[in-house]
């Protein structure tokens, strides 16, 4: 996928900022498997700017988002 490679001519913050937004409505709508791929995306993302502070911040989202989705929030597998 070149999703990262093509995103780097966006700020990276303003990238940042977008998908946890993203996130944040899959999220709101209980789409856990959605909001995990898009922070996923944002964890590849941080990785590859080398921005330790962001792939931080995705990876504790990734976590609560999979406690929450284990939480008997069951997900219909499409």
């Amino acid at each position: 996928e070149n999703t990262v490679a093509e995103s780097l001519s966006e700020s990276p913050a303003k990238r940042c900022s977008r998908l946890f937004r993203k996130a944040g409505v899959f999220l709101a709508k209980a789409q856990f498997e959605q909001a995990l791929v898009t922070l996923r995306e944002g964890e590849a993302f941080a990785l590859a700017l080398g921005d330790t502070e962001k792939l931080a911040l995705f990876r504790e989202e990734i976590r609560q988002c999979e406690q929450r989705r284990s939480e008997g929030h069951p997900i219909e597998e499409s």
